[in-house]
């Protein structure tokens, strides 16, 4: 199955994606540095070209590969990270950041800034990315006609990401099947709209833990939909399925921290709380359950809805 994960609607989104059930370690797999292909680590030269040379290297290779981003910021404007490939061992190793256009209508009418798009078997591991969305947010506050905004990211494992400052969504999982989500830490302003910190639609066997989020809008939403944002021509399509949060921490400017949003047609099933705590203006939150069934263990705040 292919589909979507993005990173940070400006940061990563994951689309039709699946994860393989093993990935070779990254030290027997050819490396592809950005930095063979032109990308600077200097925070204004394009290095978008740079990456997808790198990646479509690592794609059509028949071998395991590393996509490697050394240290240093990296400015990128949207990218697509296209599959099927030929090998089905990707590891994409960040050790600098990833910087979007700080002036938002370079990339904001796109809809992500990051995409991993038909892939299987790929491992996003380490690095920072930092979608600039302030001026964006200015904007919206401020009551004049802006685009929505950008995202950041099925077989794929997010391993130590950092993501910071997202236009609107975080980390988008869409239509996808097996993806883990490890050590993973989110930040955006309180007064920053729609960031949700990892968004989950459509898709079954994901694992969310060990990480932390603060975001300016719900920490975790799940569904066709979420705070601000009704996807409803779709909503009765939508399935979700086999979803762990496991040992998730973080805040959020809204009262509602969780919000479990699903199709009354297709409810969401096998949803799973395990150590979550989620705080609003460092007092307790509320969660929000509409046709979403589950389980809760261990200590989890605010109390499960499931």
């Amino acid at each position: 199955m292919a589909t979507a994960l993005a990173l940070s609607m400006l940061t990563i989104y994951f689309a039709a994606a699946a994860l393989s059930p093993s990935i070779t370690s990254a030290s027997k797999a050819v490396k592809y540095s950005v930095s063979s292909y032109g990308a600077k680590p200097d925070d204004k030269t394009d290095s978008t070209n740079a990456f997808l040379t790198a990646w479509n290297k690592a794609c059509s290779s028949p071998s395991p590969s590393t996509v490697y981003v050394p240290a240093g910021r990296f400015y990128l404007k949207n990218v697509a990270f296209q599959g099927p490939c030929k090998t089905k061992s990707i590891m994409f190793r960040i050790d600098g950041t990833l910087v979007a256009p700080s002036d938002y209508s370079v990339i904001a009418k796109v809809g992500n800034w990051i995409l991993f798009r038909h892939v299987n078997g790929v491992i996003v591991s380490g690095g920072t990315l930092d979608g600039q969305g302030a001026s964006l947010w200015s904007c919206k506050a401020a009551g004049k006609s802006c685009p929505a905004g950008a995202s950041n990211s099925q077989n794929v494992q997010i391993n130590g990401l950092t993501s910071v400052n997202s236009q609107l969504f975080h980390i988008v999982i869409n239509g996808c099947q097996n993806v883990k989500v490890k050590g993973v830490k989110v930040t955006a302003a309180g007064h920053s709209p729609n960031t949700d910190g990892i968004h989950v639609q459509s898709s079954a066997g994901v694992t969310i833990l060990n990480s932390r989020i603060g975001t300016g809008d719900d920490c975790i939403s799940i569904g066709p939909g979420t705070t601000n944002l009704w996807i409803e021509n779709i909503a009765s399509g939508v399935k979700v399925s086999d979803v762990t949060y496991q040992d998730v921490h973080g805040s959020s400017r809204t009262e509602v921290a969780v919000k479990f949003a699903c199709s009354k047609s297709n409810p969401c099933t096998g949803i799973r709380l395990d150590g979550v705590k989620l705080t609003y203006e460092n007092q307790a939150a509320d969660s929000s359950c509409q046709n979403a069934d589950g389980t809760a263990s261990g200590v989890v705040q605010p109390s499960s809805c499931l």
